[in-house]
């Protein structure tokens, strides 16, 4: 299922995550894991922000995606399932099939 997954950073764990070289690591592990077909990085209500949108195959992938964040950055991590163009076109035709 396409997912996409929010983590936003708790500045002061973030500071010293870069100071002491881990974000950098946690970003290429995380990119390196799950292989995004998007990932944007920027500045949201004052905290470092990133989106990636990826395909998760089974939901006990979630701790092993979120625990980097929690534990090394103190972020809060959110996963929301989501759609390209061609799957809103595929739900759609469905949802119009069922209602006659």
């Amino acid at each position: 299922m396409r997912m996409m997954v929010r983590f936003s950073l708790d500045v002061a764990a973030a500071n010293a995550a870069i100071k002491n070289g881990t974000l950098p690591k946690v970003i290429e592990a995380t990119m390196n894991d799950l292989k995004p077909e998007a990932a944007y990085f920027y500045a949201e209500e004052g905290r470092r922000t990133a989106y990636m949108v990826f395909d998760m195959k089974d939901p006990s992938q979630i701790p092993g995606i979120a625990e980097p964040w929690f534990m090394g950055m103190n972020a809060l991590v959110t996963f929301r399932p989501v759609m390209n163009i061609q799957d809103l076109k595929a739900g759609l035709e469905k949802a119009m099939k069922k209602l006659g």
